[in-house]
């Protein structure tokens, strides 16, 4: 019969997900995430298999966690409506927390040596997805007339994210949210209107 785990796995999920979104897939060590779960480098293994496998079930439970805010904001009426509660959703996230500012989706992994590159692959693939998601929802409210028939969903959500991914960097970097609040409205005040 094998030995119990001494440990609460959503727990320990927990402390690997702020060490990761603090310091990154390459710069999280292993000390540091035995050390954060409070546990040896072979219960680690047991549980988790290795630091990949780690960091991809830690960033599972980011999106499930911590980006609830962007299913909801596709469900708003317009999508000028769609893009103040995404932008506004990241901006607290980034700034919420002192110890792990700006965004593990996109610190996780943006550096990373051959052997993170499975990592890097899998952020990427799912900020492509997030875009992939946002370009739909806006090609529906250029269906319903929310947007100019000339407008290019491609081309704003693309522009969306990037404003996201650039308000990140810039929480990561110490800017407030209020700095991060006049970018959001700067950005609003550009949106194409019929």
């Amino acid at each position: 019969m094998g030995r119990q785990r001494e440990f609460d796995l959503d727990e320990a999920l927990d402390a690997a997900l702020c060490v990761f979104w603090s310091k990154g897939y390459e710069g999280a060590s292993y000390t540091d995430l035995t050390q954060a779960i409070g546990v040896e480098r072979p219960a680690l293994y047991s549980a988790f298999g290795n630091k990949e496998a780690l960091f991809l079930r830690a960033l599972e439970r980011y999106y499930e966690h911590y980006l609830d805010f962007f299913p909801a904001a596709l469900e708003q009426p317009t999508s000028k409506e769609v893009v103040a509660h995404i932008l506004r959703g990241a901006a607290d996230l980034n700034t919420r927390y002192q110890d792990h500012k700006g965004c593990l989706g996109i610190h996780g992994a943006l550096a990373c040596s051959e052997d993170g590159e499975p990592v890097q692959r899998a952020l990427v693939d799912a900020r492509a997805g997030g875009e992939k998601i946002l370009r739909e929802r806006l090609e529906r409210a250029k269906e319903e007339g929310d947007l100019p028939k000339d407008a290019d969903c491609a081309a704003l959500a693309a522009f969306v994210c990037a404003v996201l991914h650039g308000m990140a960097v810039q929480a990561k970097a110490g800017f407030s949210r209020d700095t991060l609040e006049s970018i959001i409205n700067h950005t609003l005040s550009t949106w194409p209107s019929k």
